[in-house]
């Protein structure tokens, strides 16, 4: 998604995005509980972000950062292999983070919390 106003060069794209990122923390609402995989990434992540480890996930995320900058410029160029690879890259990544903040969040809060 972010890639579309890059490729295409058009404005109306570009809000389009900004619009979907506004309105996401908004649209959807705070879970029920913190059962779920994804809600205990995102919790993992806030906990990470303020402790900062130097770790695996670092790592991980620099890596994944890089390949979506590589995915940016191939769209620019408008390769389509390249960054379709790139993007593939960067979600295979992005995964393999949230995995890792999931398993962050579960070492540091209780059971009886989640």
């Amino acid at each position: 998604m972010v890639l579309v106003p890059v490729w295409t060069r058009r404005w109306p794209h570009a809000a389009v995005v900004a619009a979907w990122f506004a309105l996401n923390p908004v649209v959807f609402p705070k879970p029920a509980d913190q059962r779920a995989w994804a809600t205990r990434a995102m919790l993992g992540e806030e906990l990470w972000i303020v402790d900062r480890p130097k770790d695996v996930a670092l790592a991980i995320n620099a890596i994944a950062t890089g390949a979506g900058v590589v995915a940016l410029v191939a769209a620019r160029r408008r390769n389509l292999w390249i960054a379709s690879a790139a993007t593939a890259a960067q979600m295979l990544l992005l995964l393999l983070y949230w995995e890792r903040m999931a398993r962050y969040f579960d070492a540091r809060s209780p059971a009886e919390e989640r």
